[in-house]
């Protein structure tokens, strides 16, 4: 049963310019894995956590560097939680998350279907 969804649009040089103005973001927004990534590819991660935290219905228990998004070796999106995230996640009942990613004309977006 679907029990959230959630979905978030990033604009990739307004991204792009708030991680040159405060590098730190980039600690306190991504797992170490995802550091090293592009900016599109940052931007639409960004996006995936912001339509997660909508899907659950808040933000509680959530520590933005314990939600990675990774990829299937099909190249299909996943998250990957840790720590508390992945605790609260499984507190509130959700047994399946599905995510769809996309960036294209200085655009990232995120889709999120949280399931019980």
């Amino acid at each position: 049963m679907i029990v959230g969804i959630g979905v978030d649009v990033v604009d990739v040089p307004r991204f792009e310019r708030s991680l040159a103005r405060t590098p730190a973001l980039r600690e306190r927004l991504f797992a170490p894995a995802e550091r090293v990534l592009r900016t599109r590819s940052l931007a639409a991660r960004y996006a995936a956590k912001e339509a997660l935290i909508k899907a659950l219905g808040g933000s509680d228990g959530v520590r933005w560097a314990e939600i990675e998004v990774g990829a299937e070796p099909s190249g299909r999106p996943i998250f990957v939680l840790s720590g508390t995230t992945r605790a609260s996640v499984h507190e509130r009942g959700i047994t399946g998350l599905h995510l769809s990613l996309s960036h294209d004309a200085g655009l990232a977006t995120a889709y999120v279907v949280a399931e019980s």
